[in-house]
Order: C-alpha cells, then sequence, then structure tokens
C-alpha cells in the first residue's frame, strides 16, 4: 500500500487499539486516496428513494452514482440492486466487501475499494465500521450489490470526516458482498509441549477467554519465536491473506500485557500485507488458521529504537495469537 491512505470508515476505538500501530492507520484520510472525476448524473431517476447507479451497474463492476433529489432519508434504507444465493451474513462474521461511498448531495465519490483493487474486510457488529453498514450488511445473501443510504445518526454525525465528509452528512454506499466467514470463538488443536524455560508459558484454553501468558525473567532472545501452543489442521496462512485474530500482547521486559482483543471482545482484522510490525507478520506467515501461537518480536522485528503508543523504544514484544480464521 502506497502512503495514500485508505478512507475511514472504522472507529477511532478500533485504531487504538493494537491494529492501529500494526497496520497503515485506517482512519487517516488523504484527500488524493478519497477523491474521484468519477461523477454520476444528477438527473438520472432515483431507484426507491436512493440515489441511481447510472454506469457500472452489475455486481463487480465500479458503479457511478447519481446525486440524491429532494430531502435524504430519515432511517437508514437498504436496497437489494442484485441478490446473492450465498449464505446469509449475520453479526460475528468477518465480510470482505468492495465499496463505492457517496454523499447524497455530491455527485463526485470521496471513497471507493474498486479503484484500489483491495477489497475491505470487516467483522460484522463488531463497531468497527460506522453504524449504518453494520446494520445495514447484517441479513444480506454472499454475492449480493446493495445500495445502503445512511443518516448522519449512523454515520459520522455533527462532525462528519473532514475534508471529505461534512457535518450532518447522509451517506449512500453500493456494496458488493465477496465473502461471509464464521469466526469461531477459539483457536483448537494438538496441544504442543512448551519446554523451553527461556520462552513464555502461554494457556491452552480454548473457552474463547484470554489465555494466560506469562513472560520468563530472563534474558529476552535476540532473534524472532514463532511456535504453536495448539496447531491445528487448518490451511497455511499465507502473506497475502487476511487474518482475523484474537490475541494477548505484552511486555518481555515486566510481562505487561499493553494490548488484548479480548478486552473489547472483538477480534481483529489483519491484512498481512499492510502489516508494519515485521515480527507478527513473519510468525504468522505459514502458520495453519485455527491454531494458537507465541510470536516473540525482539526490536529489531518490533518498532526498534522508536516509542509508539507508550510502548518503550527498543522493546521486545510477546503475543499470543489465535489465527481464527482468514478471508
Amino acid at each position: 500500500m502506497s502512503a495514500q491512505l485508505l478512507c475511514r470508515l472504522r472507529s477511532e476505538e478500533h485504531v487504538r487499539r493494537l491494529a492501529g500501530l500494526l497496520v497503515v492507520p485506517l482512519l487517516l484520510l488523504s484527500t488524493a486516496a478519497c477523491g474521484s472525476d468519477d461523477k454520476g448524473s444528477d438527473s438520472a431517476s432515483m431507484k426507491n428513494g436512493l440515489p441511481a447507479i447510472t454506469a457500472g451497474a452489475k455486481f463487480g463492476e465500479k458503479p457511478t452514482l447519481s446525486k440524491g433529489v429532494g430531502d435524504p432519508p430519515k432511517e437508514l434504507k437498504v436496497n437489494v440492486i442484485s441478490e446473492g444465493d450465498g449464505p446469509v451474513t449475520k453479526k460475528g462474521d468477518a465480510l470482505q466487501v468492495n465499496y463505492l461511498g457517496q454523499a447524497w448531495d455530491s455527485t463526485t465519490p470521496f471513497d471507493n475499494s474498486f479503484d484500489r483493487g483491495q477489497p475491505f474486510d470487516l467483522t460484522l457488529g463488531a463497531g468497527g465500521v460506522i453504524k449504518g453498514w453494520d446494520q445495514g450488511l447484517e441479513g444480506q445473501k454472499v454475492g449480493s450489490r446493495i445500495e445502503i443510504g445512511i443518516p448522519p445518526e449512523l454515520g459520522y454525525g455533527e462532525a462528519g470526516s473532514p475534508p471529505s465528509i461534512k457535518p450532518n452528512a447522509t451517506l449512500v454506499f453500493v456494496v458488493d458482498i465477496l465473502k461471509s466467514v464464521t469466526i469461531p470463538k477459539s483457536a483448537t488443536g494438538t496441544v504442543v509441549p512448551q519446554e523451553d524455560e527461556k520462552l513464555p508459558k502461554v494457556g491452552t484454553n480454548t473457552d474463547g477467554k484470554a489465555p494466560t501468558l506469562t513472560v520468563p525473567k530472563v534474558a529476552a532472545p535476540t532473534k524472532l519465536v514463532s511456535n504453536y501452543v495448539l496447531e491445528s489442521k487448518g490451511e497455511v496462512v499465507k502473506e497475502t491473506d487476511t487474518v482475523v485474530v484474537n490475541y494477548v500482547a505484552a511486555l518481555w521486559k515486566d510481562g505487561k500485557v499493553f494490548d488484548s482483543t479480548y478486552t473489547t471482545g472483538k477480534p481483529a482484522n489483519f491484512p498481512l500485507a499492510q502489516l508494519t510490525l515485521e515480527g507478527l507478520k513473519k510468525g504468522l506467515v505459514g502458520k495453519k488458521v485455527g491454531s494458537r501461537v507465541l510470536i516473540v518480536a525482539p526490536p529489531s522485528e518490533a518498532f526498534g529504537d522508536q516509542e509508539k503508543q507508550g510502548i518503550p523504544k527498543n522493546s521486545t514484544l510477546v503475543f499470543a495469537v489465535d489465527i481464527l480464521t482468514k478471508m
């Protein structure tokens, strides 16, 4: 991914988590990334109260939208443009979608994933995207193209998302639902003995609760460690995959946990190609989906001599990661 950043669909809570440190920040907006010269006609007829798709109407095609006419809807509105024949989406599923977003009173999209060639991944109902997305995507079939009209209170509200989204903006999205995967509550598999006393010990519970993570009071390893704690029989993770994970992250120095998805109860979606923490990326690639992995990343494979949101410089980081599924 270039310095031009993905546009702001995710919530600030999501980016405050470790995911915001490891991945190109998804909340930050770049006008260059979000602008587009594609303009839909403002005279095309409306479709069931939402702007018409004026070109690229088929699933998989980049659409163009007309400008909204009259007063925008005051409540969430969803049009099924074409219905797929895949499973019905439900809360807690990991989704992969393509989308184009435009303000009601505009003919210029503020963002779309079609031009990037990179679908967008989310966990439905986890609060990682604006409420209109969580509500509008639930109960739809995979393979469907839908159009969603989102009032301000289910979008970015009074604040908007400057410079691309004005305060109190009603938003319109065309969304292609590419994939939906049920996320398991925990890693499973064969327990792998943890016999090296110089390495952290990770719990082997499979009840969906955070595993214990105990760091020994010895010198930290100087090379990357990536060991199975629970080894499943799932597919091997590739560098091009997006994985859905639960994790506990701690400092080697004092064993203090500085982040955990279990605290919020919301797994994280990591597009591995976008991970900037090399130790975590290398530690996950080649491991099997459904497994629990211990990863120890020395400073050279972590944040080096930079302090990051309270993580001291030259820190060795320890992760207990459940690779729940991949997209």
